[in-house]
């Protein structure tokens, strides 16, 4: 009798700690990169100019992983966002440096050419049913080319002080201005997702889109919306990173697409629909950011940056679709499905690849060695 309570005490306590999996998994990371560089890089790394770096380079991120968070939530996927932040960038430059607009006006309609971009994706997807990722890789395509035919090769720079604010301004004895936008907009978005009807329906399509339709949700429209917020939030990031660098180019943001479907991935939102967890993205932000700032703190070269980030990515997925697996196939608690042999297989890689990251990261603190002083 005391065994069955001691099961049934398990399996509960188990249920209960599942949900924060998704959570849990990125903040283990997050504690394992701060011990090893503490061992490592511990004066260099966790200086306050180097936290600040760290968090602005995370801020920029965090509104396009609130609004991806929606889109891969209904089984959809941008790979636009960041010819977006790009042409949306391009064309507030060029209303305030060409056309005299006030920065105040510049940056609104900045943010809503970016919405409009995301309103095409979504009606090519929804109307033409254009799959998600063609749809998007095209119209990418479409984007950066227009940004490269109206900058003409130009470098515009020196931008009002209310952009640059925005950008990499300092509250006095606060945080960063661009983390307060981003850590709002990820509140707003969480908001959204837990208690509004367009988080539960985004949910609902993700976990069966014709369900949903047959319930009364109006699933093409409400994809529109999900893709308009993207793009809106993609033109906010290129407004910010425009006042972080105060300048922009047509080539900018080239990576920012693979970066926030990374974080939010990461995070625990599935690929496969039906899955979200906006604290997820948040912490998926965060940790590439202060990983990829560690892989620079120990001086290892930009590539072996895309192999770390590319391992992270693998592991994370590979557990998160074992989980949904675990899912479907019934399995009474979690700890029963650690016991099945393909968990056991997925842990075993898992364990090689995270062991492949810490070797690299050992053997970039081993070679670093600080600059010789010139003159």
């Amino acid at each position: 009798m005391a065994a069955t309570t001691t099961n049934l005490t398990e399996k509960t306590f188990m249920d209960r700690l599942e949900p924060y999996l998704t959570f849990i998994g990125p903040m283990v990371m997050i504690f394992a990169i701060l011990l090893f560089m503490g061992i490592a890089e511990p004066v260099r790394y966790f200086r306050l100019s180097n936290l600040n770096l760290i968090l602005l380079d995370a801020a920029l991120y965090m509104p396009m992983a609130m609004a991806m968070t929606f889109v891969i939530t209904q089984r959809g996927i941008d790979l636009s966002i960041g010819s977006i932040a790009a042409l949306s960038g391009i064309l507030m430059a060029f209303l305030i440096k060409q056309y005299g607009f006030s920065a105040y006006i510049a940056i609104p309609l900045a943010i809503l050419m970016g919405a409009v971009m995301g309103l095409i994706n979504g009606l090519i997807i929804t109307r033409f049913k254009v799959p998600d990722l063609i749809g998007t890789l095209a119209m990418d395509l479409v984007y950066r080319g227009l940004a490269l035919v109206i900058a003409k090769g130009l470098v515009l720079a020196r931008f009002p002080d209310l952009l640059t604010d925005i950008g990499r301004g300092q509250i006095p004895g606060f945080i960063p201005v661009p983390v307060v936008i981003g850590l709002l907009t990820m509140a707003l978005g969480y908001w959204a997702l837990t208690r509004t009807h367009f988080g539960r329906y985004t949910i609902s399509i993700g976990s069966s889109p014709e369900a949903s339709e047959m319930t009364g949700i109006a699933v093409d429209r409400h994809k529109i919306y999900a893709y308009v917020l993207m793009g809106a939030c993609a033109a906010l990031a290129g407004v910010m990173l425009t006042g972080k660098l105060n300048a922009i180019q047509a080539t900018s943001a080239p990576y920012f697409n693979l970066h926030v479907i990374a974080a939010v991935v990461v995070g625990g939102t599935s690929l496969f629909g039906g899955r979200a967890s906006m604290i997820g993205s948040l912490a998926g932000v965060l940790l590439l950011s202060m990983m990829i700032n560690a892989l620079v703190t120990l001086r290892i070269e930009f590539f072996w940056q895309s192999v770390a980030s590319g391992v992270v990515i693998v592991s994370s997925v590979a557990l998160y679709t074992w989980m949904q697996k675990k899912d479907r196939d019934g399995a009474r608690s979690f700890l029963a499905g650690l016991r099945t042999t393909e968990a056991q297989k997925l842990m075993k890689f898992s364990a090689l690849l995270i062991g492949l990251l810490i070797l690299l990261l050992a053997a970039g603190a081993g070679l670093a060695t600080d600059p010789t002083p010139s003159g």
